[in-house]
């Protein structure tokens, strides 16, 4: 699959799944390990569950199986490799302590596909 819209169809399965405050970021000048690093926000780790099996399942029905997950059972931060693009699903307050967007703040590309900063 293409990585552009496999990068549409992460974004798309996040959203299925009322995640917010996606923000993208091309860490291909940076690491060698991803193309794409996707950040989430949920409200709650049911959610970030929610939201990490709609990925893997969105993703695989278009040929895409993810290399692995982390975090399930705690929920507070999901984490799915889906190879050329890391998604990490998070709480709000680990996302913030974490500030995984300052960590690789300088990846060219970061933008965010939404822009709210609060739960819808």
């Amino acid at each position: 699959m293409e990585l552009e819209a496999m990068k549409q169809a992460v974004v798309d399965a996040l959203e299925d799944i009322k995640g917010y405050d996606i923000t993208v970021m091309d860490v291909r000048k940076l690491t060698s390990m991803a193309s794409y690093m996707i950040v989430a926000n949920a409200t709650s780790s049911r959610q970030t569950k929610a939201m990490a099996n709609n990925v893997i399942v969105k993703l695989k029905e278009l040929g895409v199986e993810a290399r692995g997950t982390e975090g399930e059972r705690e929920g507070e931060w999901v984490l799915v490799d889906l190879g050329d693009i890391i998604v990490h699903i998070m709480l709000p307050a680990t996302r913030a302590y974490y500030n995984l967007e300052q960590l690789w703040g300088a990846a060219e590309g970061n933008r965010h596909i939404t822009n709210d900063t609060k739960a819808p």
